[in-house]
């Protein structure tokens, strides 16, 4: 796995050992020996939309990253998970701050379990309701493309290419499911 281990306590600064915890847990946590306090490690949440154009559904909108990890490659708009939001609040925050996108949430799309980095990407169908975008600062462009035009080698995440392939797939069966993965 390839998230780093807890070394210290974030209550009080004390670095800490990897144990049972006393109530009867049956898992290593950190623990720490000063004040007590079990740490948990739990995978966060990516969220995001398949923003699409069209009755058709031919265009997908991508975002390409100004930010790193990978600068410069395309991407559905997406990030993490603020706490007090649901999946779709989250999923339509960040749709609106990197592709500044008007648009009508759908339903829930794919679950991709990414175990290696501690981390679960839900997307969500959207429909656009106009062409005009207004990409924030994670952004440098916001554009339209067909399954055809879609720069797949320049896809930013694995995530990100499993949900397309997905999505157009189904667009030709012209039915849409939800779609659950394990990204190794």
């Amino acid at each position: 796995m390839h998230f780093s281990p807890l070394k210290h306590c974030r209550a009080c600064g004390t670095a800490v050992v990897y144990r049972l915890p006393d109530d009867g847990d049956t898992k290593e946590r950190a623990v720490c020996p000063a004040c007590h306090t079990v740490h948990y490690q739990n995978p966060l949440n990516v969220v995001g939309t398949v923003p699409v154009w069209g009755d058709d559904g031919a265009h997908v909108l991508l975002c390409k990253r100004n930010i790193e990890p990978r600068h410069g490659k395309w991407t559905l708009p997406a990030g993490f998970m603020e706490m007090g939001e649901t999946t779709a609040e989250g999923a339509a925050r960040e749709t609106d701050e990197e592709a500044g996108a008007q648009y009508e949430i759908q339903g829930l799309f794919s679950v991709m379990n990414v175990v290696r980095v501690g981390q679960v990407h839900l997307y969500y169908r959207a429909r656009l309701l106009s062409t005009t975008f207004n990409p924030g600062h994670e952004t440098q462009e916001a554009r339209l493309f067909t399954e055809a035009e879609i720069p797949w080698d320049e896809l930013a995440f694995r995530t990100v290419r499993e949900t397309l392939k997905r999505y157009f797939d189904d667009r030709r069966k012209g039915a849409f499911g939800i779609h659950v993965l394990d990204i190794a």
